[in-house]
């Protein structure tokens, strides 16, 4: 064995111990990503029936949302019309008891004064 041959020995046995010294952080590192991976499976199949859960509630509550609308439209439009009738009213009774409440209380203070009076 000449000198040279051992050079290539020591050199193959190095290079050997270098292989095996970054095999086993890789090995490692395959074993995490692996972990990494089933986390993520996991995180997924809880979190989807979560999301589709969410998107069923917002449309229910858009549709909710919608029939309150409805109901505050035809609200509006009572007030409106209950307004309008209560004018309506308020002009054609309101003109005529004022006139005969006036009637009323001059009659009365006639009345008051020939009472008065005799």
């Amino acid at each position: 064995m000449s000198v040279g041959d051992l050079a290539g020995l020591i050199a193959a046995l190095a290079f050997v111990v270098l292989v095996v010294l970054v095999a086993v952080p890789l090995l490692k590192l395959g074993s995490v990503l692996e972990e990494t991976r089933g986390t993520v499976r996991r995180i997924t199949e809880h979190t989807l029936p979560a999301i589709d859960e969410a998107v069923e509630t917002i449309r229910s509550a858009n549709g909710q949302l919608a029939k309150v609308d409805t109901v505050t439209t035809s609200a509006t439009r009572v007030t409106e019309d209950v307004s309008a009738l209560t004018t309506l009213v308020s002009a054609t009774v309101g003109g005529p008891l004022i006139k005969l409440s006036a009637f009323s209380y001059a009659v009365r203070s006639v009345l008051r004064r020939k009472g008065a009076g005799t």
